[in-house]
């Protein structure tokens, strides 16, 4: 009998991560070192965590309680990652700065690298907003993930703002609607209906309420003097 490990298991409610087919049809039969497989794995996960059009990574960034790995480790794995070609760096300021090498991540990493960008625009793990992962949000929500709703998914994002995507999934359990048409839907009607000029008009009208309100406290703090 094998002895238990002190994984108790996965849970039922957590979130998953979206990997790309080609990491495991083309990278992982290849990669032999263990750092180099921790390195890439973590990237991945983190980079599908973050908001925005530009992911990228530091050293700093890598949690090395996480991957269990020292500091020479993981610039090794690092290293090794680049001359793969899993992930892309360019330097800046003396610190260098790690992108996926994705169309996304190739124009960001080649305008980082002509300075047309520089490491205060660049968001890195620590300063860019993280949101929870869409594909998570959708199975959590609506039902299971199947590569037809994953493309659909996808292509939504290069479409709509990501905040749109989960407001409609919210919009869809609250009506009780969970499928992927009832969504792509409610997104179409907003972006006819011009969703975001509606949301500024409203924060105005309410901006204004706020300094109408502030007035009147204001004249109430006088006639109490």
């Amino acid at each position: 009998m094998s002895k238990r490990a002190d994984f108790d298991g996965f849970s039922e409610g957590e979130s998953f991560t979206a990997l790309p087919d080609s990491f495991f049809q083309r990278v992982l039969q290849t990669i032999v070192d263990l750092d180099e497989l921790k390195v890439t794995l973590y990237a991945l996960w983190r980079f599908t965590k973050m908001e925005g059009t530009i992911h990228s990574l530091r050293e700093a960034d890598f949690d090395l309680n996480m991957i269990g790995l020292g500091a020479g480790d993981l610039q090794a794995g690092l290293d090794k990652a680049v001359k793969r070609g899993s992930l892309l760096t360019a330097e800046q300021g003396g610190q260098s700065f790690f992108f996926l090498n994705s169309p996304r991540g190739r124009a960001a990493a080649a305008a980082f690298g002509k300075g047309q960008l520089d490491s205060e625009s660049v968001p890195t793990a620590s300063s860019a907003a993280e949101r929870p992962n869409l594909f998570s949000l959708y199975e959590q929500n609506i039902g299971p993930l199947t590569p037809m709703i994953a493309d659909f998914l996808t292509d939504s994002e290069k479409t709509y703002e990501p905040a749109w995507i989960e407001d409609a999934i919210t919009e869809a359990v609250l009506n009780n609607k969970r499928n992927w048409k009832y969504i792509d839907a409610i997104l179409k009607r907003w972006k006819e209906d011009g969703r975001a000029k509606k949301q500024t008009r409203r924060v105005t009208q309410a901006g204004r309420w706020k300094d109408y309100d502030r007035k009147i406290e204001e004249l109430r703090k006088r006639s109490r003097k």
